[in-house]
């Protein structure tokens, strides 16, 4: 008998994330006999841009794919409306199909999960992904001091408590997220049922060995970045989290000495706000590369880089915040530089000697010396720590417990 999945994403498929992040694991679980039905939340510029891609990649796979156009304003109301749009076409799935289970991919959809549960008896899966309302406050989105933002903060953070103690199992991104959690009032009992999955990352494609020289000095003529460069490079958004100014300061402090020193960023983020906060931090613009890649690409242009930085605000909230860049990092063998006190990022490049933790007391100050990198054990902790098989043999461990 075929169990049909409900998998609720209100992350794109079109975005980077949805590509790294959802995709491979509903991927491997299809070979398991699932099949799929995944709602997702796209928005439009991304949707034109990569949605053939998508479409090829859930045909190809089997996956039935339910593109929702992602709503932004007015804000709290569009995310209202976004719900109701969710619970709509999930009814329509049900009817159709019978779910066995559905999988909910943060807060917004565990409130379709949660209420699937307890009216028609259909296991979820809490797949968190992190402290979502406590993000929303400690990157400045939602502000206290406004009582609508109050009243929103503390409705999720009582739906929280139902999400946990009622979903048939929690996913948590990171075991200090798992602890957090278990120091709550009543939630110490929780630990059996819930299971840590960082962000994985499949080490076949990240793969230094697989980049020829020829598409290294391809890329760096594109680039204008000489062979003998010493680049430091990052990857992904620059937001609400990454701490984009104190980068720059470290760069510009530790690079001084090194032979044509170049910051990298493999970003969407526009190149114009990367100049401009360059230049407030007096760093040559000729110093400076941004460029824009499909996930696919991503492998390609880290091979180019000498080590790779990512600063996050270790506020409470990233506690249970696992960085995709850090398992996609540490299997290409290259050197990681992070700052402290954010999930399990630091505890696991100590662990591997997979780089450099700056203390959070010399974020501002630190210079970079000589630090402990060995990058076989760097490749062998991606393997045993960020592995995709480890991700998807967990999911169906879980998948198959609650749909029994």
């Amino acid at each position: 008998m075929v169990k049909h999945v409900l998998y609720l994403s209100y992350d794109g498929m079109t975005d980077p994330l949805g590509q790294s992040q959802v995709l491979p694991y509903i991927i491997g679980l299809t070979k398991a006999g699932y099949s799929f039905h995944l709602v997702s939340f796209e928005k439009p510029d991304r949707y034109n841009e990569n949605r053939l891609t998508i479409e090829a990649i859930c045909k190809e796979n089997s996956i039935e794919w339910h593109p929702l156009k992602y709503t932004k304003r007015p804000p709290l109301l569009s995310t209202v409306w976004d719900v109701l749009k969710m619970r709509r076409i999930s009814n329509q799935l049900h009817n159709k199909h019978g779910l066995s289970l559905i999988h909910c991919r943060s807060y917004i959809s565990a409130l379709i999960g949660l209420s699937f549960k307890r009216q028609k008896g259909i296991p979820f899966l809490f797949d968190m992904r992190g402290f979502w309302a406590d993000e929303r406050v400690d990157g400045g989105i939602w502000q206290l001091k406004n009582p609508i933002f109050k009243w929103v903060y503390g409705y999720f953070k009582k739906k929280e408590v139902h999400f946990f103690r009622e979903s048939d199992h929690v996913v948590s991104l990171t075991k200090a997220g798992k602890n957090e959690i278990m120091s709550w009032d009543e939630m110490d009992d929780l630990g059996p049922k819930i299971s840590v999955i960082p962000c994985c990352v499949n080490t076949q494609k990240f793969d230094s060995t697989l980049i020829s020289d020829t598409l290294k000095n391809e890329l760096r003529s594109k680039l204008k970045i000489d062979n003998d460069s010493y680049v430091m490079g990052y990857v992904g958004s620059i937001g609400t989290w990454y701490m984009l100014d104190e980068m720059l300061s470290f760069f510009h402090r530790n690079t001084k000495q090194k032979n044509k020193p170049v910051f990298l960023f493999v970003s969407k983020e526009k190149p114009s706000y990367i100049f401009e906060s360059a230049a407030d931090k007096g760093i040559s613009g000729e110093s400076i590369r941004v460029v824009s890649s499909m996930h696919h690409e991503v492998p390609s242009y880290m091979s180019l880089f000498s080590c790779s930085i990512f600063f996050i605000l270790p506020a409470y909230s990233k506690k249970a915040s696992s960085p995709t860049k850090q398992g996609e990092l540490m299997s290409m063998g290259i050197p990681i530089i992070c700052n402290d006190g954010v999930g399990d990022t630091a505890e696991i490049v100590r662990k591997y000697s997979a780089g450099f933790v700056v203390p959070a007391a010399e974020i501002d100050t630190c210079i970079l010396n000589e630090f402990n990198f060995d990058r076989d054990r760097a490749i062998q902790g991606a393997n045993a720590f960020f592995g995709l098989d480890f991700g998807v043999n967990t999911y169906m461990e879980i998948y198959k417990t609650i749909s029994a």
